[in-house]
């Protein structure tokens, strides 16, 4: 029977026979997730259960990211409790301060997450790694601690939907576009426990960091995964991020059973928003241009990566924030930072009135470098913008790639790099 690229992960880790979607399926997990919020839930859970040892030291990642630097005593406090956490079980993969990066793009750049792999994170954007063939999606705390202890879990087998893009892309489209068109056309929920396969001709020309962009978002349609094919693109990313035994290719099978077929034309489509205050309330940025703003936010697991970084750049060389946005450019991870350094895109970002911060979640979940007033508006490269999400409860968030929210900063209202003449 032809499967789903979803089902043939799940069958991977499996002793069950995959057979259909919504059958209960028992797997193997090949690596645990949780960061400076959700660890400190799980581990009290995993002692909870009167859980002695993890199931395998170097199959857990403890990432302390939402709150680095720790802004407080109570986010100081999750972090000794996690890090002593680490300590006790002798967790190969503990970061935080310097070493650590946002989680979601860190560990792919770590090599930490590759094809065929089953990941479970105490995090919704876990399903960012189906970017590089692997069925990872989010889970609640008390799930974490059981995976942590016995190595497997449990799952209903997803329906999957399946999104072709076509066209020509056009210069200023980029992936952040693609997944916000996909959640404006099926909703919040149009995806709700179903997993997204991306497929077309646009997407196999799609460069690994895109895609990661866009199965992070599949959550935001409600998904359960969002998974790529693995492709050649797929073994040159894990190969260069030192993931060994990437030497497969993995795809649906021809007539797999879709649960829906959704086709996307991106010829001659300009960047868009998602508009206060959901992520499917999207709108060309021709639309919504002249929203006067007074924040900026680049970075996070969403857009925080270096290419994100260079389109950025490139749209600030040589201009200034306007003076009444405060901008703030976050590198994700170390190594993006670096990189920044190394390219000069720091000193864009200095001399354009930037504030560029360290490897953090911060503002995107209301945390801190970055959190809106009352009545304040910014646009962010972030992931969600529900109400309250960036701080007060009148504040409003329109979520962007790196293109439109480097333009927008110039301009100092929501507008496209036409309109500051890029």
């Amino acid at each position: 029977m032809p499967k789903t690229l979803t089902q043939k992960i799940l069958q991977k880790h499996s002793n069950d026979i995959v057979e259909r979607d919504g059958q209960i399926v028992q797997c193997r997990v090949s690596l645990v997730l949780a960061n400076d919020i959700t660890a400190p839930l799980a581990i009290k859970s995993f002692h909870g259960m009167n859980a002695k040892r993890v199931f395998d030291k170097d199959k857990i990642a403890l990432i302390m990211d939402h709150f680095t630097p720790q802004k407080d005593i109570d986010s100081a406090n999750q972090v000794k409790t996690a890090r002593a956490f680490a300590k006790e079980q002798n967790i190969t993969h503990y970061y935080e301060g310097g070493a650590c990066g946002v989680e979601h793009t860190f560990l792919p750049e770590q090599g930490l997450v590759g094809p065929g792999d089953l990941v479970v994170g105490a995090d919704s954007h876990t399903c960012t790694y189906g970017a590089l063939g692997a069925f990872a999606t989010g889970m609640g705390s008390t799930d974490i601690a059981a995976a942590m202890a016995l190595g497997e879990t449990w799952f209903k087998v997803p329906p999957a939907i399946r999104v072709d893009y076509t066209g020509t892309m056009p210069r200023w489209l980029r992936s952040k576009d693609l997944i916000l068109m996909l959640i404006s056309a099926v909703g919040v929920d149009g995806a709700l426990y179903k997993a997204l396969e991306f497929g077309g001709p646009v997407i196999d020309r799609l460069p690994v960091e895109g895609r990661l962009t866009m199965a992070n978002m599949a959550i935001e349609a409600g998904g359960k995964a969002g998974l790529f094919p693995v492709d050649e693109l797929t073994r040159a990313y894990c190969a260069e991020h030192g993931r060994s035994g990437i030497d497969v290719s993995l795809t649906a099978d021809k007539n797999a059973p879709y649960d829906q077929v959704v086709a996307i034309d991106v010829t001659g489509r300009e960047p868009v928003v998602a508009c206060p205050h959901l992520p499917s309330n999207v709108k060309p940025v021709s639309e919504v241009k002249n929203t006067h703003i007074q924040q900026v936010i680049i970075g996070s697991c969403t857009n925080g990566r270096i290419s994100d970084m260079r389109d950025a750049a490139e749209l600030l060389r040589g201009r200034k924030v306007d003076k009444n946005v405060r901008c703030i450019v976050l590198p994700s991870t170390p190594t993006v930072w670096k990189q920044c350094l190394r390219e000069g895109l720091i000193e864009i970002f200095m001399d354009a009135g930037c504030i560029v911060g360290p490897c953090t979640c911060g503002p995107c979940l209301g945390g801190h470098m970055g959190i809106l007033g009352d009545n304040e508006r910014a646009v962010s490269t972030t992931n969600r913008n529900f109400k309250g999400r960036m701080g007060s409860l009148s504040s409003e968030v329109y979520l962007a790639g790196p293109v439109v929210a480097a333009a927008s900063a110039v301009a100092g209202c929501v507008a496209g790099p036409e309109q500051i003449g890029a």
